[in-house]
């Protein structure tokens, strides 16, 4: 079967098209190809920087919950401890020496106590080193000073085993503990707090419930007022992970934060 010269032509014509698109179609393809990856990379880029972005306001906010804290136990357990030490050997008649002997003694209990809670400040003001230490030394550390408040009947459990994992991630989590705990003194009513933290399936599970007078959770999200629970979804999602909060109106509040822990 021979071909006919119209046909030829018209063959030739289709392998030269082709193979003038063919250049013409990979030019395209690496071109789009580059673009999505100049946008991936910048995509990228942005989100690492609003991840540190996120990461130093975190520590900016425990340090200034810690400030917080030790700012109020000066004043309110510190300085009435040395208050009282003053007034108490103040009071110390010399001429009396059973009486002057009890004051000096209650006196030196004072200062003893004051001591203490001086070093325990000063354990406090090292808090990002207790994240360093371990997110399960912080969370307790940070506990022992809400139990003084004795306004709350605190449950602390967890079950994490030594593992090394991201320091940055611990912090975050610490934070939106601390946010949580936040919600509960602000808003809760509450008498007791459950805390539970563990380690499963390569995630860090952490549990805040509380047994305060609970809230619709869809309505406060829509709300202005709803920023903090915006804010623990926010922050539990730029470290990979999840915040769910369980509540209604009289039942209390749970708040459930999930994140990957490899």
């Amino acid at each position: 079967m021979q071909i006919s010269s119209k046909e030829f032509l018209f063959l030739f014509s289709l392998i030269t098209i082709i193979f003038l698109i063919a250049p013409l179609f990979l030019i395209f393809y690496i071109s789009l190809y580059n673009k999505r990856k100049k946008k991936y990379i910048e995509e990228k880029e942005e989100l690492k920087k609003a991840f540190e972005h996120e990461l130093l306001k975190s520590q900016m906010e425990v340090r200034e919950q810690t400030l917080k804290t030790i700012a109020l136990d000066l004043h309110d357990n510190i300085g009435q401890l040395l208050g009282l030490t003053i007034m108490t050997l103040s009071a110390v008649n010399v001429e009396d020496k059973e009486k002057a002997k009890e004051k000096i003694g209650a006196a030196e209990e004072f200062a003893k106590r004051s001591v203490k809670e001086v070093r325990a400040l000063a354990r406090l003001l090292h808090g990002e080193e207790q994240i360093n230490r371990g997110l399960v030394a912080a969370i307790a550390l940070e506990l022992e000073w809400m139990e003084k408040a004795r306004q709350y009947q605190v449950t602390y459990d967890h079950n994490v085993p030594e593992i090394p994992g991201s320091k940055d991630k611990e912090t975050m989590l610490y934070r939106l503990f601390q946010e949580s705990l936040n919600n509960i003194f602000r808003h809760a009513q509450a008498k007791e707090i459950h805390i539970n933290l563990e380690y499963s399936n390569q995630r860090l599970l952490l549990s805040i419930t509380d047994d305060g007078i609970g809230f619709n959770v869809n309505e406060v999200l829509k709300l202005q007022k709803g920023m903090g629970l915006h804010n623990l979804h926010k922050r539990a999602g730029m470290i990979g992970g999840e915040a769910i909060i369980h509540s209604a109106p009289g039942a209390g509040t749970q708040v459930a934060i999930s994140i990957p822990y490899i």
